[in-house]
């Protein structure tokens, strides 16, 4: 099985505006389960502890293998959440992608 976990920093924005758009996020992304060939589980949280946090939310994604994990990347389903409720909100992002 693979690992995919992302972290996102979104832009600023008001907080009333961020909480709506990391609910967005996680409504889109957890939304894909069932949909996606060898995406075995979704999750995104949305509520970090009030520490040096310094990512807003996280993805963790697991995966059947790496060629799930390819598919996943360019999946239509996927592509228009990533586009409509995560690119445009996105100042910085960083992923892990490991073997479980």
């Amino acid at each position: 099985m693979v690992r995919h976990v992302i972290l996102w920093k979104l832009k600023e924005m008001p907080d009333a505006e961020k909480a709506a758009v990391k609910a967005g996020i996680k409504e889109g992304l957890e939304g894909l389960a069932g949909k996606i060939p060898g995406l075995l589980d979704v999750r995104v949280y949305t509520d970090a502890l009030p520490s040096s946090a310094n990512a807003d939310l996280m993805l963790d994604t697991t995966f059947t293998d790496a060629a799930a994990l390819k598919g996943y990347s360019t999946h239509p389903a996927h592509v228009a959440v990533a586009d409509g409720k995560v690119r445009p909100y996105t100042a910085v992002r960083t992923c892990l992608d490991f073997n479980v």
